[in-house]
């Protein structure tokens, strides 16, 4: 590939930059989560992206090649797979993304946890789920066969995408997110049956990812995350937008609610993981948003 000639197009800021085509991005992409593409191209790659900011076409490319580079996990017969990302942990509100997965799993759907943690600053995300009883597969059989037992299994990203967990490695030394961490939400280890919680952080991403999961023909459940993670916000319930091959509907609408002052209490693992062994023996109220968030993920995962 001609990475001067990318980087030319790509690289000329927001205003002046031109985008790849699908075909461009999915090779470009491949070669990257290959480890092909040499130091100095890729960070100015990245660097370029970041600015410019990736269009459909781009984002549909790397997905076509993420999906050629992952690995997938055997689900039970039934109920499709909820599949929960997580790669932020708790920063100033305990993470209530463990709850999510643990109603789920009582009501017999299963649910993946997939995602990544690098962050210092942060309470881990996978400290929380072994303070719950749920800790990394150490292989994808073995995760399938939680699956069909516990109904909630954990993987690490690189357990199913280690191009891309390498690629979000890179974080740390570039100093900001580079497109993988786009795609990493995005990850599907469950083609064919799943239901994807795609979150983001930033407004307008909505409809970025709106277009994208109905041109993939998606279903999935597409919010604000909280935090970065993929719970809704005690407070303010995000709106949620389902999908079911690739048709929308606006399953709940954004509302304020009454937090029950959960988002004041401590983010630390002992008190987290304790505030959701309360809620799931009915000695705390469980948070409006996450029953509702609960219920939507129900729905599609039933049809």
């Amino acid at each position: 590939m001609d990475y001067p000639a990318i980087i030319k197009e790509i690289g000329r800021g927001a205003k002046g930059a031109r985008s790849m085509t699908p075909e461009q991005a999915q090779e470009l992409f491949g070669l990257i989560l290959d480890g092909k593409v040499p130091d100095m191209e890729l960070g100015a790659i990245l660097i370029a992206l970041r600015i410019k900011g990736e269009s459909h076409e781009e984002l549909s490319g790397f997905i076509a090649a993420l999906k050629a580079r992952t690995r997938q996990v055997t689900v039970p017969e039934g109920p499709r797979c909820v599949i929960l990302p997580t790669y932020n942990g708790a920063r100033k509100q305990p993470n209530l993304m463990p709850l999510v997965a643990l109603l789920l799993a009582r009501e017999g759907i299963p649910v993946l946890i997939q995602g990544r943690h690098d962050f210092e600053t942060r309470v881990s995300p996978f400290d929380l789920l072994a303070a719950l009883g749920i800790q990394p597969e150490r292989s994808l059989p073995d995760a399938a066969a939680t699956l069909a037992t516990r109904r909630v299994a954990c993987l690490r990203l690189d357990m199913l995408a280690r191009g891309l967990d390498w690629l979000l490695g890179l974080r740390l030394a570039l100093g900001v997110r580079n497109c993988g961490h786009t795609l990493a939400k995005l990850l599907d280890p469950c083609c064919g049956h799943s239901v994807r919680v795609v979150t983001v952080t930033h407004p307008p991403y909505l409809e970025s990812m709106q277009a994208l999961l109905e041109s993939e023909h998606a279903t999935a459940l597409l919010m604000r995350g909280t935090e970065g993670e993929s719970y809704a916000a005690p407070r303010r319930r995000p709106r949620l937008l389902g999908f079911f091959n690739g048709e929308s509907q606006e399953l709940f609408p954004q509302s304020e609610m009454d937090s029950a002052g959960v988002e004041e209490l401590p983010c630390e693992i002992t008190d987290n993981a304790l505030l959701i062994r309360q809620m799931l023996a009915g000695k705390a109220p469980v948070p409006q948003s996450i029953l509702d968030q609960v219920a939507a993920l129900r729905q599609l995962a039933l049809r």
